[in-house]
């Protein structure tokens, strides 16, 4: 992926400072606090809401029946940017920049304003409007402080343990939580919410993969967009896109955990879903073509 000298956003706050490392662990491992979670839940409320869902917290409340984990959680001091010497941040910087050029101009067409979201570094764990955010978590989106929170140790989980490498796999995912964003500036999340009270889980379940499958779509029409504005993409970067869509899709996430594949509990959608969404923002580019609420076909 071509980044480096191109801008970097100014919408990042750096809290990595104020509290521990990824996991609470070393080597990137899981800390559950003690309690006693079910590999089932585990996989489908985290490790399919780390790339890419749209808030995992709430999700793994649903499943657990009650709230996350325990674990050290940072008192949030004055927001500041990271150092300048920080290639990593740099990228996730350089990444957040380009959608708000390209979702700037989406909106701009269609008569509307973007607002930009804040993009939160941490470790650990950190406070959010949507409750307690944690690494074990991976990336979200809260549409409660429109802020997209990650730990960066994250994307060694996606290269050693998911089995997506890439720096593009690693935008794929900051897009698609940026495409959540442009979900609840479209008034999508919200009507998701009003909806879920008359919904029974196994219906739910259903409307949360249209609107992860969206989130996807839209973060294939900002690839086409930087493409054809910056060139961005190398030979093999939307391979790498399309195999982290394949490792986090439910059924090869079930299938990692050692269970059966029960397609009622899919929350994302499936590997193939994933990537066909994906391709049809990239190859579409625009809004329109990810309307997965009103297609029978996913």
């Amino acid at each position: 992926m071509r980044w480096e000298g191109n801008r970097e956003s100014d919408n990042v706050e750096d809290r990595r400072d104020e509290g521990g490392g990824f996991g609470g662990g070393g080597g990137g491992g899981f800390g559950f606090g003690g309690r006693s979670i079910g590999i089932g839940t585990i996989v489908v409320a985290l490790v399919g809401g780390w790339v890419l869902g749209v808030n995992p917290l709430t999700l793994l409340g649903l499943l657990s029946g009650n709230g996350g984990p325990p674990a050290q959680v940072q008192t949030q001091g004055p927001a500041h940017a990271p150092p300048a010497d920080d290639r990593m941040a740099k990228f996730v910087s350089t990444v957040l920049a380009d959608t708000e050029d390209v979702w700037t101009d989406v909106f701009k067409a269609g008569g509307a304003t973007y607002r930009q979201p804040k993009l939160v570094l941490f470790r650990g764990a950190t406070r959010t409007a949507c409750g307690q955010g944690q690494a074990a978590m991976g990336p979200f989106y809260c549409p409660g402080d429109q802020k997209v929170y990650i730990d960066l140790g994250f994307y060694e989980v996606l290269k050693n343990k998911l089995g997506a490498p890439g720096d593009f796999a690693q935008a794929y995912v900051i897009a698609h939580e940026v495409g959540h964003h442009v979900q609840n500036l479209l008034g999508i999340s919200a009507k998701m919410d009003e909806a879920r009270g008359r919904m029974s889980p196994t219906q739910y379940n259903a409307m949360s993969v249209r609107l992860e499958l969206q989130a996807d779509c839209l973060a294939g029409v900002w690839a086409h967009h930087a493409q054809d504005a910056r060139q961005i993409l190398e030979q093999g970067d939307v391979e790498e896109a399309m195999n982290a869509a394949a490792k986090i899709g439910d059924d090869a996430l079930q299938r990692a955990g050692g269970g059966a594949v029960v397609p009622e509990s899919f929350t994302h959608g499936t590997s193939a879903q994933r990537q066909h969404w994906f391709d049809t923002g990239l190859k579409q580019g625009t809004v329109k073509s990810c309307d997965t609420f009103n297609t029978r076909q996913l």
